[in-house]
Parts: structure tokens; C-alpha cells; sequence
């Protein structure tokens, strides 16, 4: 393993291997909570499904006591208003309701983290817009990505996606980040801004990439919690990430199940798994 860049962790392709069975983990609880999702459930329930699954199937979860306070749960749940970091509790999901969830594995040391919003029964039509954007422009900024690349020429594919769909919010005070024996790790991934910046895109990067977008402002609070981020004004937020690299073939999402080849097929980029 290689450092390079002001700490910024390169991987080896065995060490991306692995990494892979984290994020096809992460990816694989996801798609277990959408399922799980309805009118009815409690966030704690999501909460205590995600910590089992990935407990039974070997790994750790990421989020269960990180940092300070330490995270008390396995999952993010974010209810509405609430765009990233909400706490799993008693809430229970109501029709109309958007749930974003964002869920971090550990499996022999290597880190995987993603996330995805969902509608609750029946949401109102702009609602529905809101999610398909903002996992669009997650999908753009990836597609973005190339080797020799800067780091920016994501953060710019997904602020130009978002910006050409109507008006939105896009929080610029939380971004992605790099990942791989720890969670958070340099660069930062804005979500917005001019391309050709930043560190530069090398193979054995990994970047979790994850756009924050709202139906209204991009400012935000932070509730007593210490934990739960909120827009000011209220109004409702959807949040996307996924886990991805780029190899001498293209690019491979390590979060996705089928590793993001018929997303990343459909844009136009070769897709770079094993």
C-alpha cells in the first residue's frame, strides 16, 4: 500500500478485491432495508435488520461507535427534513414519508459505505424528482471520473446534472470523501464546484461519492443530538452514495451488487470489475 498526495491511501488491486467484499456487503444490506421499508416499520427495526445482516455474514458495522458521541446504530436513518446522520429510534415510517439510509461495513479491515433514499408508500410527484435527480447526478459524477482525472471533475458533473434539473439545494458543508482502511479519509468530494481541481484520480483510489440534495436551501442545523443534520428551512432532502474506483478498464462501483455495470454501460463507460 501506497501514500500519496497528503495521506491519501492507494490500494493495491488485491487490497481493492477486498474492499469489494465490503461494499457488495454494504450494497446487499441496502437493498435488504428498501425492501423492509413501508408504512408501519420503525427506523430501529431497519436498524436492528442492517446490524444483523451484516454481523451474520461477517463483518462489522462502520458507524456503531464512531467518532464522539459515538454513533449509537449500524444505519443512518434520515426521515425528510433530515438529510444525513439522523439516529434510529421509535420513529415509525408513515405514508409519504422519505427514509435516506446510509449503511457502512467493515470485513477484514476494508470499508465500505453507501446510501439511498426511499419513498415511503406514495410521495407527491416532485418528491419522486427529487430522489431520481439526486441518485442521477451520483451516477453522473462516477461516470465523470477518469484516470488522470482530478477529483473535481466529479463534484462539477454532479453540480452541472443537478443545477440543469430544476432548483434545488446542494449542501456544500458535507461532501464525500475517500474510504479504505478507514471510513473517512482524504480528499474530500464536494458535490459542486469547477473540474480539474484536486488531487488527481490514480488507480487504487476509492472514493464514496454522495450527493446531498434538497428540495429548498442548502443550509443546514444540527440538532442537540450532536448527530442529526437538518435542512433550516425544513424541507425535504434525498441523499445517494455508493463506494467506487476506476481501474485501467474503467470504472466499478464496489457498493453496487453487480458492481454498477448496467448503470455504468448505460452512460457510455467502461465498466472496470473483476
Amino acid at each position: 500500500m501506497a501514500f500519496r498526495d497528503r495521506g491519501i491511501e492507494i490500494k493495491t488491486a488485491e487490497q481493492i478485491d477486498l474492499m469489494r467484499v465490503a461494499g457488495r456487503l454494504v450494497g446487499e444490506t441496502l437493498e435488504l432495508l428498501r425492501a423492509a421499508v413501508r408504512p408501519g416499520v420503525t427506523t430501529l427495526e431497519l436498524d436492528t435488520l442492517a446490524e444483523a445482516h451484516i454481523r451474520d455474514h461477517g463483518g462489522v458495522p462502520s458507524f456503531k461507535g464512531y467518532s464522539h458521541p459515538p454513533f449509537p446504530a449500524t444505519i443512518c436513518a434520515s426521515v425528510n427534513e433530515e438529510v444525513v446522520h439522523g439516529i434510529p429510534g421509535d420513529r415509525v415510517l408513515v405514508e409519504g414519508d422519505v427514509i435516506s439510509i446510509d449503511c457502512g461495513a467493515i470485513v477484514e479491515g476494508w470499508h465500505g459505505d453507501a446510501a439511498v433514499t426511499v419513498p415511503v408508500g406514495e410521495v407527491a410527484a416532485d418528491v419522486t424528482e427529487l430522489l431520481r435527480v439526486t441518485e442521477e447526478s451520483l451516477w453522473r459524477g462516477m461516470a465523470a471520473a477518469r484516470l488522470g482525472g482530478r477529483v473535481t471533475d466529479i463534484s462539477h458533473a454532479i453540480e452541472t446534472y443537478v443545477r440543469a434539473q430544476g432548483r434545488y439545494g446542494i449542501l456544500e458543508d458535507y461532501t464525500g470523501h475517500g474510504i479504505g482502511t478507514e471510513m473517512h479519509m482524504s480528499p474530500n468530494v464536494p458535490n459542486y464546484g469547477r473540474r480539474g481541481r484536486g488531487p488527481t484520480i490514480v488507480e487504487g483510489l476509492a472514493l464514496a461519492v454522495e450527493p446531498m440534495v434538497t428540495l429548498g436551501s442548502k443550509h443546514t442545523d444540527l440538532l442537540e443530538d450532536e448527530w442529526t443534520v437538518v435542512t433550516v428551512d425544513r424541507s425535504l432532502a434525498a441523499h445517494f452514495e455508493h463506494t467506487f474506483t476506476v481501474t485501467d478498464r474503467g470504472a466499478w462501483v464496489l457498493t453496487a451488487v453487480d458492481g454498477g455495470e448496467k448503470r455504468l454501460r448505460e452512460l457510455g463507460v467502461p465498466f472496470g470489475g473483476r
